[in-house]
C-alpha cells in the first residue's frame, strides 16, 4: 500500500518561505518520479516540479523557477520528499499535492499514479 502524506503548508506574506515535506511509504524502486502538483480554487491542478528518482533530474514550472527548488531523500523503502519555495507570491496560494509516479516525462505523470491528501498553503500580500 502506498501512502503520501504532505506537510509544511501555512500562511506566511508575500516575499516569505515555506519547505513542503512528502513523506513516501513506498517501495522506492517501483517509483520512477516524484513531484509537487497544484490546486488553485477555481482553476486546474497544474505541475509545479518534479524530480526522476533514479537521476535526479527535476523539472519546474516557468512560474516558479528559480523560486522554488525540490530535492529528495531516497532510502531503501523510504522516500522524503521537499519543496522549498522562496519569494512566495500570493498567485502561488494554493492546495499543494505530492505525487509519485511510475511512468513519466517530465512534469506529465501517466500510468499509475499516486497522490497525497494535499497541504494548503496561503500567501498574502
Amino acid at each position: 500500500q502506498v501512502q503520501l502524506v504532505e506537510s509544511g503548508g501555512g500562511s506566511v506574506r508575500a516575499g516569505g518561505s515555506l519547505r513542503l515535506s512528502c513523506a513516501a511509504s513506498i517501495y522506492t524502486a517501483s517509483i520512477s518520479c516524484m513531484g509537487w502538483f497544484r490546486q488553485a480554487p477555481g482553476k486546474e491542478r497544474e505541475a509545479v516540479a518534479s524530480i526522476y528518482t533514479g537521476s535526479g533530474t527535476t523539472f519546474y514550472a516557468d512560474s516558479v523557477k528559480g523560486r522554488f527548488t525540490i530535492s529528495q531523500d531516497n532510502a531503501k523503502n523510504t522516500l522524503t520528499l521537499f519543496l522549498q519555495m522562496n519569494s512566495l507570491k500570493p498567485e502561488d496560494t494554493a492546495m499543494y499535492y505530492c505525487a509519485a509516479g511510475k511512468d513519466c516525462s517530465g512534469s506529465v505523470f501517466y500510468g499509475t499514479t499516486y497522490w497525497g491528501k494535499g497541504t494548503l498553503v496561503t500567501i498574502s500580500s
